[in-house]
């Protein structure tokens, strides 16, 4: 599934792609991935004419601002973005269409089809579900070594599981997880909450830093992830632990170990994360 850097890479490219073009219809092919309203005429009409005037990202989730609207767009495992000419073939798994009155189109393409949209009223977008109930962003100069103590101070989960929750702070999943806690030398089945001050400053910093140096790099592309322009993301070739099982440690020489936790394939270095 696309992490932040993914998303916010996506974000990236699409705003230089699509916003400040008008919507002049709209093709739903799998109705299932429409979530709001739940008649897809209606989320349709809804985007009829709409200018789309900025593309913002909240955690995983893809704010496409229009006019009057906003469209909440999570990619899920698979899904992904491309503008088209309106003459090209249409590739395999598209399942909603975005027509430019310029000719343009916008394409999204799912193959497992877990993709969600939303369409909300501009600015009442983030007090309902699916964004009222996110964490704080871990670029946001409100997220702090405090905010995570004060966190995982009210739970026994272990701290892999701690940070996958979006509650906590949002963007975080399997890849960057085991990067962080990996550059801030923890082991993925500590408490949250037995963690020391010391400790908490360390992983703070690792979960800035990993992510920025991902977005930094466009992401990384594991299994089929591409922005919007088509093009892979790079920091996969940066990757310490995750995917790398009985590879050497690239600090120590040890190798590797991949575990289950929380139903999570998790990798680690068992000298470096003792």
């Amino acid at each position: 599934m696309p992490e932040l850097p993914e998303v916010e890479t996506v974000k990236r490219t699409l705003s230089e792609l699509v916003v400040g073009k008008t919507i002049s219809s709209v093709t739903v092919k799998w109705a299932n991935i429409i979530k709001e309203p739940d008649d897809t005429k209606q989320f349709e009409m809804l985007l009829l004419n709409q200018t789309i005037r900025e593309i913002r990202r909240r955690g995983k989730f893809l704010l496409f601002e229009c006019d009057d609207v906003v469209m909440v767009s999570h990619l899920r495992m698979e899904g992904r973005y491309g503008l088209y000419k309106k003459d090209e073939e249409l590739t395999p798994h598209t399942h909603v269409i975005f027509h430019f009155t310029d000719g343009d189109e916008l394409r999204y393409q799912d193959v497992r089809k877990f993709g969600t949209m939303h369409i909300f009223p501009k600015g009442s977008e983030e007090g309902v579900l699916p964004l009222a109930q996110l964490g704080m962003e871990p670029f946001s100069e409100q997220f702090t070594a405090e905010v995570l103590q004060a966190a995982f101070n009210k739970t026994n989960r272990k701290i892999k599981v701690a940070l996958l929750d979006q509650k906590t702070v949002v963007g975080l999943g399997n890849i960057y997880v085991d990067e962080a806690l990996f550059r801030a030398r923890i082991h993925p089945e500590r408490l949250a909450k037995a963690l020391s001050e010391e400790e908490l400053i360390v992983l703070h910093h690792a979960i800035v830093t990993t992510l920025q140096e991902a977005v930094d790099l466009g992401g990384s592309s594991i299994k089929s992830y591409v922005n919007g322009q088509g093009e892979m993301g790079l920091f996969q070739q940066k990757l310490d632990v995750y995917g790398r099982k009985n590879e050497p440690c690239r600090q120590c020489g040890t190798e590797i170990v991949k575990i289950v936790v929380g139903g999570r394939g998790t990798h680690y270095c068992p000298n470096c994360q003792i």
